[in-house]
């Protein structure tokens, strides 16, 4: 098991026993009810693993209906125990202005089913509005000069797609919702930037179809994200490849008169010819300056020693946190979160909030994004 699972195990159990407390402290219920809501938060502490192991197992309709349960449930609990820290907080300073006023505010203190209540209500009705939130695909518009763009046309036209996540949740509803959007777009080019796919694959394979109806001028471009390793690489290249991408892997395409673009693989599955920076560099080094650089790279990351080699570089991975507060923890690992950066020398970053969801089929303060990026002389 990763070192990653184990960090997200515990601090989930840790969460599912703050939960516990809070309904122990609010309603006392009996030894009878309390078993059962242990029984409960345990089965839905396991709930990933056997999502995943079901889902191998080849039960579909096991997996998917205990995703929705699992996951709305952990977006849920997640909502619920950021509501209910704010609350602690404000009892805090309520039990500490008490104190200096000299006033007995006991009472309104230690009122834990109120509180308990409010919070849950907050809780589901967040959750709720994420929901319909995760299904509405924003358009994003960024406009960007340059001059390496050739006088005809005189503009560029590129659709980024990241971190769409087909799987047992995000399927062939939201699919059609997202190649209506990129038809909108009228695209020269489509790039994904990562995590088109997630975990197995055999329910999914015929979607395949979907995306392969878009056939932009230019061609369709994709680079590897974290996810199309968990779901087993070679299985998740050739449904890509299906979907009409070429995989770019630590390579680069120049389209003549147009545009060159460089894609390099996930740090998930670099091996020690291509660590950060190396193949980056030696990708973008060896282009042709006169052609506008565009730079495919799964996570935000910007290469020191890349900047001012290419123009733009197209990143997602951060999905801005998917569920607020989240995001500004996210942020620590990732401060270039969401949106567009201008870099040194001339380079600049635009990062996706992505399509999907992993985990919870939620989000909240970061809606999903379809991005169209005009290049403009």
């Amino acid at each position: 098991m990763s070192f990653f699972l184990i960090i997200f195990f515990l601090v989930y159990g840790v969460f599912h026993l703050y939960g516990f407390a809070k309904v122990k402290a609010a309603f006392k219920p009996g030894v009878l009810i309390s078993v059962c809501l242990a029984a409960f938060m345990i089965i839905m502490v396991l709930a990933p693993v056997a999502i995943r192991l079901s889902e191998r197992a080849g039960a579909e309709g096991f997996a998917r209906s205990m995703s929705y349960v699992g996951y709305i449930w952990m977006g849920t609990l997640l909502i619920f125990v950021c509501t209910n820290i704010v609350i602690d907080i404000l009892r805090l300073v309520l039990h500490g202005l008490a104190y200096v006023l000299g006033r007995d505010w006991s009472s309104l203190v230690s009122a834990h089913k109120c509180f308990l209540l409010v919070s849950l209500a907050v809780s589901l009705l967040v959750t709720a509005y994420g929901y319909y939130e995760a299904g509405r695909i924003r358009m994003e518009r960024v406009v960007i000069r340059t001059d390496k763009i050739p006088a005809n046309p005189g503009k560029l036209r590129i659709v980024q797609i990241s971190d769409v996540h087909i799987g047992l949740i995000i399927g062939k509803g939201k699919l059609e919702r997202l190649v209506e959007e990129i038809r909108k777009a009228e695209p020269d080019i489509l790039v994904s930037t990562g995590d088109l796919v997630d975990g197995q694959l055999d329910s999914v394979e015929t979607l395949s179809g979907l995306l392969k109806t878009i056939n932009p001028p230019l061609g369709k471009f994709a680079v590897t994200g974290n996810h199309e390793y968990y779901a087993g690489l070679p299985r998740a290249i050739r449904f890509t490849e299906k979907a009409g991408f070429k995989m770019l892997r630590g390579e680069s395409v120049t389209i003549p008169g147009a545009i060159t673009i460089v894609g390099i693989d996930d740090a998930m599955g670099r091996n020690s010819s291509q660590r950060e920076g190396i193949a980056e560099r030696s990708l973008l080094w060896g282009g042709e300056r006169k052609a506008f650089t565009l730079l495919l790279k799964h996570r935000p990351i910007v290469n020191e020693g890349a900047v001012g080699f290419f123009d733009l570089q197209l990143s997602g991975h951060t999905h801005k946190g998917q569920i607020f507060p989240f995001g500004l923890i996210v942020r620590l690992s990732f401060p270039l979160l969401s949106g567009y950066y201008d870099l040194p020398g001339g380079s600049c970053l635009y990062v996706s909030r992505g399509v999907g969801t992993w985990g919870p089929p939620v989000r909240f303060l970061a809606p999903p994004e379809v991005t169209l990026i005009e290049l403009v002389r």
